[in-house]
């Protein structure tokens, strides 16, 4: 006769199928990067850099789940394996709220760091990046403000200068331009959020290793006035 012990328990089975599968996963994300490389560069929340994500991020969702404007959402088909549903900024879906610290507030393992509001609105994400090609003002030769007006960095990190362009149909008008001033921006992305082109924006975030910046990038803090 078979006893209690020996007998055939298809979910016992199946819960040590899964402990060998989860094992073999972990294993195969932590060789396949290698192989592959980094797809792209991802933007992180403040107070997280690719390498606290990578080490501690436990993909819990919490900082999706807080973050107000919907900005944060899980790293998909964007991301290296070893990336796949940690925390990225999604800046055309949502921006990073100037006075908010959610995120870094009820992160469990630490991948993001709690900062005081003071220290998280100097903590660069990224830089801000203006196409020429889609941008209003550059294209159709008439103003668009928003997204100086969007700005909330003190003192702007977005500025205005009146200068004369040509149009895709080759008149000459002169209009406010947007100019992005690096020094000043943190890359909270609501001029991406707020532009009003169509699709892509026209001014977008990037993070320093896509704009071939250095010192400016994920994970530093800037100087500032207080």
């Amino acid at each position: 006769s078979t006893t209690p012990s020996s007998a055939y328990d298809p979910s016992r089975r199946q819960f040590f199928y899964t402990i060998g599968a989860g094992i073999l996963g972990a294993a195969m994300l932590k060789f396949v990067p290698q192989v592959l490389g980094k797809v792209k560069s991802l933007l992180r929340p403040p107070g997280s850099t690719d390498s606290t994500i990578e080490s501690k991020c436990i993909r819990c969702g919490e900082c999706v789940r807080v973050c107000p404007t919907g900005a944060i959402q899980p790293a998909a088909s964007v991301a290296a394996w070893e990336d796949t549903w940690t925390p990225q900024l999604v800046m055309r879906q949502g921006y990073c709220d100037y006075s908010c610290n959610a995120c870094g507030k009820i992160c469990p393992s630490g991948a993001i760091q709690p900062l005081e509001l003071e220290q998280k609105r100097l903590f660069i994400i990224g830089k801000a990046q203006i196409d020429e090609s889609r941008c209003i003002p550059f294209v159709q030769g008439v103003e668009c403000t928003v997204c100086e007006e969007a700005c909330p960095v003190p003192g702007k990190a977005i500025k205005l200068s009146l200068e004369t362009v040509t149009n895709i149909y080759g008149e000459q008008s002169t209009v406010l331009i947007p100019r992005v001033q690096r020094g000043h921006c943190i890359g909270c992305g609501i001029c991406e959020t707020k532009c009003p082109v169509y699709g892509e924006a026209a001014i977008r975030v990037y993070t320093s290793s896509e704009t071939g910046q250095t010192g400016q990038g994920n994970g530093q803090q800037r100087r500032g006035n207080r």
